[in-house]
């Protein structure tokens, strides 16, 4: 996998301590060990089963930390050449075949996705502003009771959304919401 100085550890889990690298690119910022040990918190212990879907995956850390918390499947999307080859290194090291990276933007995987996912994280580069574009494609690719996980330097209006925690470290701005949809009468 060559040397890389750029590395990420997974938290807890079957991969727990694993490190994993991940390249010099432009707006790749891994969610701090702080935020991310938050964000599980707020989700349990174990993620059994679930079905995740790591939009921007980057670095891998949400995604890998998923699989590593039992997550029966966890699809990561990146674009970025350097950044796929490396996942997919990763996921080579760990043996970790829950795991699927695909290749392509992440509105035209949006738009294009049949799967339904428990579990979405949303960590696009902050420069780009993307989560007011993205939110409103995922209400029909979640599963019932699917949560999201948001992270920017700065949290659109979340209508139509119900935020059930939400918090922030230096820059970063974060919250897990789940679509606001009526109950039946």
């Amino acid at each position: 996998m060559g040397e890389y100085r750029n590395k990420v550890r997974v938290i807890a889990g079957k991969y727990r301590r694993r490190q994993l690298a991940f390249p010099d690119v432009d707006g790749l910022r891994p969610t701090p060990d702080r935020v991310r040990t938050t964000l599980f918190n707020w989700l349990g212990a174990e993620l059994d089963g679930l079905v995740c879907l790591d939009l921007f995956a980057g670095s891998g850390a949400l995604g890998f930390e998923a699989a590593s918390r039992g997550a029966r499947r966890v699809v990561m999307v990146e674009r970025d050449r350097s950044a796929l080859t490396l996942l997919k290194d990763n996921r080579r090291m760990l043996g970790a075949d829950e795991i699927d990276v695909v290749s392509g933007d992440a509105l035209a995987y949006l738009r294009g996705a049949r799967e339904r996912f428990d579990l979405v994280f949303l960590d696009p580069p902050f420069g780009l502003d993307l989560l007011p574009a993205l939110l409103p494609l995922l209400p029909g690719l979640l599963a019932p009771g699917a949560r999201v996980y948001l992270e920017a330097a700065r949290l659109p209006d979340l209508a139509g959304w119900r935020v059930l925690k939400q918090g922030s470290a230096g820059a970063v701005r974060y919250a897990l919401v789940e679509a606001d949809v009526a109950e039946p009468a």
